[in-house]
């Protein structure tokens, strides 16, 4: 029954259209496709630069069965690299993160790189013949920078983020004012049974806050959905909702504290990277979606502070409502969707678009749904409507 679903969808107005057949969720051939037109193509967030802040910091970041490092050079440059020997394919290092003393050691026959990726030392190899230690180095990854943030694209072609992030670092700023002062304080992790796109279309719509479980209706206590707007570029789509004036907040008092913004602000990256500062919290989150397989997916959580105050109680507190509740709420919230695109009883449904685009409006999902048919089937990415 699952082979009469079908693949096929129509995306022109947004406002009558179906959602994404139900078998993009979770049928293994559109996984596949997806790896080689989205995954491998795109800019994936590894860290931000105070993670990798002197010579020799690294942080690794997997994909599938690809596996890059983010290395800080001699130089202050940050380099990537695929993180495997050029002897016999030896995947080089494990550790999340750590820090490289002097060279880039392979486990397997101690093969030694630097950290501008060059090979040092090769043992016993002195007498081979044409062997040139010169023209062998770590095979480089693009790496760029937005606002801090650390990303890699495997494919050298690719544009460039700044030029497909056009205008993103702008909308994102007076929300993250301590963008440029800020380092990683905590960071967890979650395989959930679900597919990438569950995921992401839970976290790019607004519709559910206040209508699903009492953590979400918790956080939506403290926006004024009146006025929450949702936008989308090209490549990134924005939700942001202003404060309700509150005197506590996740249980403290708010007068006196210091905080990120009290708005509520949210960024999508295409295609799996969000930024985000919850109201009155001093806390700049990071929240990749990392497929690992067409139902299973890793969900990585960073949190950053600023370094030229103290951590308050407050921001301790809001990461830990986060990872504890809001976090788990949301897991379960995936997990019904992923049950139910499975169902015999399902395959597409409505989006929630009204005209206005309002604050209950499905419109930045029904465009990241046309980011994916297009990647999939080749065709010209979607313009941003007008009434978007």
């Amino acid at each position: 029954m699952f082979s009469d679903k079908q693949t096929d969808w129509n995306p022109e107005d947004p406002e009558t259209a179906l959602t994404l057949p139900s078998k993009y969720y979770f049928d293994q051939d559109i996984f596949d496709r997806e790896a080689e037109t989205i995954y491998y193509p795109s800019w994936q967030f590894v860290c931000h630069r105070s993670e990798i802040e002197n010579p020799g910091d690294f942080v690794k970041f997997d994909l599938l069965n690809q596996s890059v490092l983010v290395v800080r050079g001699d130089g202050g440059a940050v380099h990537a690299y695929h993180n495997v020997c050029q002897h016999r394919g030896t995947r080089l290092i494990n550790e999340r993160r750590g820090t490289i003393k002097k060279l880039i050691v392979c486990p397997y026959h101690a093969w030694g790189y630097e950290l501008n990726g060059c090979l040092k030392n090769a043992p016993r190899t002195e007498n081979l013949k044409n062997f040139d230690r010169s023209k062998i180095s770590l095979k480089a990854v693009r790496v760029e920078d937005l606002a801090g943030f650390i990303f890699i694209n495997m494919d050298p072609d690719a544009s460039a983020l700044g030029e497909q992030m056009a205008g993103a670092e702008a909308e994102m700023r007076p929300f993250f004012p301590d963008l440029d002062d800020i380092a990683l304080v905590n960071e967890v992790e979650y395989v959930v049974d679900a597919n990438w796109k569950t995921i992401i279309d839970n976290a790019i719509e607004g519709y559910h806050f206040q209508l699903c479980g009492p953590v979400h209706r918790e956080l939506a206590s403290l926006i004024d959905f009146s006025k929450y707007t949702l936008q989308s570029s090209e490549f990134w789509m924005d939700f942001k909702g202003p404060p309700i004036p509150v005197e506590k907040a996740f249980g403290y008092d708010v007068a006196g504290e210091k905080y990120q913004t009290d708005w509520f602000y949210n960024i999508l990256l295409w295609p799996m990277t969000t930024l985000y500062a919850f109201p009155y919290a001093d806390v700049i989150g990071t929240f990749n979606q990392i497929p690992l397989g067409p139902e299973k997916t890793l969900l990585r959580f960073g949190h950053y502070c600023p370094t030229s105050r103290s951590q308050s109680a407050l921001s301790d507190a809001v990461i830990e409502w986060f990872n504890a509740e809001l976090g788990p709420e949301d897991i379960e919230l995936n997990l019904a969707v992923q049950r139910g695109v499975r169902s015999f009883g399902f395959d597409q449904g409505r989006y929630m678009i009204d005209p206005e685009r309002g604050p209950n409006s499905e419109h930045l999902l029904h465009h990241f749904h046309e980011l994916v048919y297009g990647a999939l089937n080749g065709s010209p990415t979607p313009t941003v409507r007008a009434a978007e």
